[in-house]
């Protein structure tokens, strides 16, 4: 395995060194037990990576592209879910094949995104990426405890509009639910490993189909009662907002689409569970290729059936906007689905910032026992448990800043509009765009170069677009923001 002689320029000799390092310590190449960097035999397929993705990207972003939709119009709607959908697809498969570097099939892994990096491109980029990407990590989990904060009241709400027959207006104060998911998310963050978390995401995935295709049946059922399919081929009347309003929402839903595809972040992490052979790369395309395929199917099908329903009127969120309020039941066994699926994709989008901590600090600090020791714990009927203390209280701790944090700005609509904006261009397109030129040593200024250059300072553009509606929709919510004290 001559891995250092075909390596990425600057980190010749450092790879090298640590492939050495690494085949020393090998149980014979690839044994049954073991793959071919010393780890367990890696047991994932097309399947799992699918059910992962899919627990990634149908969050609850879907219920905001009817909104998205209505600001964009029947024309633009559809076309720029299209169009993020290909740029995912396109930018996904060229990520895959950075999981490797040098030869695809026998070539140094990388373990994280940051990894790719360092082995691609190197330097200063590598610290830009780490830091963009695990502010969007933080971010999406502030996003998810919000957003089950609001599907818990949902649930609330319904019922009391249910019982008091539309009397009652029903406000809450959102904080008890924060924490009580704060407090679920403590329990679960202690699954030590990504590995481990296959059942979590298939739970989550399912019911992420559960509750798409409430709101999905729900719109075609509001349609099917009206007769009449709403909105317009240009989205939301001049009327009815102002000409700037509609230019900032429009660049708004630009952002809310490119949230609702985001995973390249977690790409890497999920490649990395896969078996081979086949390639991992292989393997990831189809993966990919099935679940965007799926998520697009999905994403159209839901924002266009919301805009259908309620037009100019589409909510921010079609199950807790109060679209529909009967039958009220189906709208708490959607709304369940939801806050259960977050609770799996928090995990899911958190494990690799978790593991980047602790293996940061088990490498500063190699002779803490409070770092690198496992307590071992029998559970009957199970394996036994590790604890590890640092684990538990860094673990914990995180949770409890971002449950805070959502509790102070809980208007995070806004914000998440925002960092799926600022994360959509860096970590979906410019990363795998240059460690792709760099991998596969295309010439500058030849066709295929600037192809990729147009595609990436295309998306840059609708990022800034994106970005800057955001800001003015955090700008407008700021004006009537009280800390601590939200009600809906």
């Amino acid at each position: 395995m001559t891995m250092g002689e075909n390596g990425a320029g600057k980190n010749h000799l450092h790879n090298n060194q640590v492939f050495d390092l690494s085949i020393d310590v090998l149980p014979q190449g690839g044994s049954k037990c073991f793959d071919d960097d010393g780890r367990l035999k890696r047991t994932g397929t097309v399947w799992t990576a699918s059910a992962h993705i899919i627990t990634a990207v149908i969050g609850s972003g879907v219920l905001s592209l009817a909104w998205a939709t209505a600001q964009l119009g029947w024309i633009a709607g559809p076309a720029v879910m299209f169009l993020f959908s290909f740029v995912t697809y396109y930018t996904s498969s060229l990520l895959a094949a950075c999981y490797r570097s040098g030869d695809p099939v026998n070539g140094k892994r990388n373990y994280t995104y940051m990894d790719a990096v360092r082995s691609n491109l190197g330097g200063f980029k590598v610290k830009i990426c780490g830091c963009i990407q695990y502010v969007n990590l933080f971010g999406v989990a502030v996003g998810y405890t919000i957003a089950s904060a609001i599907s818990m009241m949902a649930i609330k709400r319904s019922n009391c509009f249910h019982a008091s027959a539309g009397k009652n207006s029903c406000r809450m104060n959102s904080n008890p639910y924060m924490i009580a998911f704060g407090i679920a998310e403590i329990i679960f963050s202690q699954i030590p490993d990504f590995d481990q978390l296959w059942w979590l995401s298939i739970v989550a995935a399912v019911m992420s189909f559960t509750y798409s295709t409430i709101g999905l049946g729900l719109g075609i059922a509001k349609v099917a009662e009206t007769g009449k399919i709403r909105g317009s081929l240009t989205g939301i009347s001049v009327g009815t907002v102002t000409q700037t309003q509609k230019i900032w929402r429009s660049f708004q839903a630009l952002g809310d689409i490119a949230f609702a595809y985001s995973y390249s972040l977690i790409l890497i992490e999920i490649q990395d569970t896969l078996k081979a052979p086949p390639s991992e790369s292989k393997t990831m395309k189809k993966a990919t290729l099935l679940s965007v395929g799926v998520t697009t199917l999905f994403f159209m099908l839901c924002g266009c059936m919301g805009y259908a329903a309620f037009g100019d009127l589409s909510p921010g969120n079609l199950l807790t906007g109060f679209g529909f309020y009967n039958p009220f039941w189906l709208l708490d066994i959607a709304n369940a689905a939801i806050v259960i699926h977050l609770v799996g994709a928090y995990q899911v989008y958190c494990q690799p910032l978790f593991a980047f901590v602790e293996k940061t600090a088990a490498e500063k600090f190699p002779d803490s026992e409070f770092i690198t020791k496992d307590i071992k714990i029998p559970i009957p009927g199970f394996r036994t448990y590790n604890l590890n203390l640092f684990r538990l209280v860094w673990r914990t701790i995180f949770v409890m800043a971002t449950t805070l944090i959502s509790m102070l700005l809980p208007f995070f609509n806004d914000i998440v509009g925002l960092l799926g904006a600022l994360g959509f261009w860096p970590l979906t397109v410019y990363f795998p765009v240059e460690m792709y030129i760099s991998q596969k040593k295309i010439p500058k200024w030849s066709t295929r170069w600037l192809c990729l250059q147009i595609l990436s300072i295309a998306c840059l553009i609708i990022t800034i677009a994106a970005a800057a509606g955001s800001i003015a929709g955090v700008m407008l919510d700021l004006k009537s923001y009280k800390p601590f004290s939200t009600d809906y």
